[in-house]
């Protein structure tokens, strides 16, 4: 099974209930979530969905990867997969993919009713390499905290880890969500 619109405008309106003031920044989101636009793909242009996992340990630092591609720090994430039931999940996956933290080793509530604790709309520099051209990715942020914090890099998506401060973040709004969790 794969994340379907509804999914997708479920979790956007639990966000929005809890972050009303979001409403504006997110109205691209919005719009795409039409018909005919299947958002969950990554082959869908000019926006498509990714996950990301605003990973916490005990410390209260946040766990960023270097992307390879991309040649910044961001938290661990990615594309939606035809397999992946749910948003929630999709991070979990791409946690697990690029830092190989297992899902076992999180200690936030389960699903149903996950909320992102940020969702945030960026925009991606084409890439002639892959035929992709310059995108927006709709990124749902999930927040997880770790009990071990043990990373393995996968380095076919990344060059490097750290963990930083929330204050520290090169998202204010997400630093202050998180601050805040």
């Amino acid at each position: 099974m794969t994340v379907t619109h509804e999914q997708i405008r479920a979790v956007l309106a639990d966000y929005l209930d809890a972050h009303p003031d979001r409403a504006p920044g997110v109205a691209r989101l919005t719009h795409s979530l039409g018909p005919g636009l299947d958002i969950a793909s990554r082959k869908t242009y000019p926006l498509h969905v990714t996950c990301s996992a605003a990973t916490i340990d005990d410390a209260g630092r946040i766990l960023l990867i270097r992307h390879r591609v991309l040649n910044r720090w961001l938290l661990p994430g990615g594309h939606i997969e035809p397999e992946d039931e749910s948003l929630y999940a999709t991070a979990l996956r791409e946690l697990e993919e690029e830092t190989g933290i297992a899902w076992r080793h999180i200690v936030s509530p389960p699903p149903p009713g996950i909320t992102p604790v940020d969702i945030e709309l960026h925009q991606i520099p084409a890439n002639p390499d892959n035929g992709e051209p310059e995108h927006w990715h709709a990124d749902f942020r999930f927040a997880f905290r770790l009990r071990d914090t043990t990373v393995t890099l996968q380095l076919g998506e990344a060059t490097a880890f750290t963990w930083c401060a929330s204050a520290d973040l090169p998202a204010p709004r997400l630093a202050a969500r998180i601050a805040a969790s």
